[in-house]
């Protein structure tokens, strides 16, 4: 099964490729700028006729969040017209697509984790286009399968827990939202059950139902994420730092974050097999992950 996966640099699509290797009824081909830029749709046939892939993902996005307030344009030109095209693309091939979105397509009120079937209601240009962006894949494609997720982190890119560790390098104390709560989730556990699905999809010939949420298994906010990445840290000799909570209002930023991102994985767990693992446990493998990468770089310039 030949996977083509929209997206090169990101943590899940690298994430996708490292699961990928070694396994013999799979191979991943990922793409991204300037071969297949979801800002120049031209692009998207050359690379569908070159691949001719038997699943797509798309793990492409434009993820700034707070940047995106002051050019929605652009977020939904990314997020949603891109997806949309892409969708009905794969349909004229009789290609199946699985497009990933996020939790910002909900408002983030609930008081317990969103199901599949909550109503979503988008309070951000991000949120929207994500929103917007499903919905195009949903008319474009009806062999599709739309994949929600929250808090991703990986050693791989810019995410939270590399940038908790950044700050520790210069800082005795870090200021840390703690009335936020979500699921942080392994960019390598969102890879292994989007193989997983279309593992199910090609054995199958379908999706049981079109939209799932995949997120690392346990609630945190991010306070208690950033205490447990500096004391895994701490525990590995690497830079640390103490964590004072915050609010929410203590800590403005321009898009508004969800105060509850949990997501309900169980109906993921029912038709694919899949649950990914505990936080903590996650977590803490990624802190020591990014340890020895930074060992071996700073071995090799010692030595060379």
């Amino acid at each position: 099964m030949r996977i083509l996966v929209i997206g090169k640099s990101g943590q899940l699509a690298r994430s996708l490729a490292v699961r990928a290797e070694g396994q013999s009824d799979i191979e991943v081909v990922c793409v991204g700028r300037p071969d297949f830029d979801l800002e120049d749709v031209s692009t998207f046939v050359p690379v569908l006729s070159a691949v001719r892939p038997d699943v797509v993902i798309n793990a492409a996005a434009h993820t700034g969040v707070d940047r995106q307030e002051d050019e929605p344009a652009r977020a939904f030109a990314m997020n949603a017209e891109a997806p949309g095209v892409l969708a009905k693309l794969t349909a004229e091939s009789g290609i199946p697509i699985v497009h990933v979105s996020t939790d910002y397509v909900f408002d983030g009120r609930a008081v317990r984790p969103y199901v599949e079937t909550d109503l979503p209601n988008p309070q951000t240009v991000y949120g929207r286009s994500k929103l917007a962006g499903e919905e195009a894949v949903r008319r474009g494609n009806a062999d599709h399968l739309i994949v929600r997720t929250a808090w991703v982190v990986s050693c791989y890119g810019s995410n939270f827990v590399k940038t908790m560790l950044k700050l520790a390098e210069a800082r005795d104390s870090l200021q840390v939202v703690a009335d936020q709560h979500g699921n942080p989730t392994d960019a390598h556990d969102l890879a292994d059950g989007l193989l997983a699905a279309a593992r199910v999809r090609r054995d199958r010939g379908r999706f049981q139902q079109s939209v799932y949420h995949l997120a690392g298994s346990g609630r945190a906010s991010w306070f208690e994420l950033a205490t447990c990445v500096l004391h895994a840290s701490e525990a590995l000799s690497g830079p640390c730092a103490a964590v004072e909570p915050i609010s929410s209002r203590q800590w403005p930023a321009k898009a508004e974050r969800p105060m509850n991102s949990e997501l309900d994985c169980e109906a993921f767990f029912r038709d694919f097999g899949f649950r990914a693992g505990a936080w903590q446990d996650r977590v803490a493998a990624i802190v020591a992950a990014i340890g020895e990468a930074k060992a071996n770089v700073c071995g090799g310039a010692l030595g060379s």
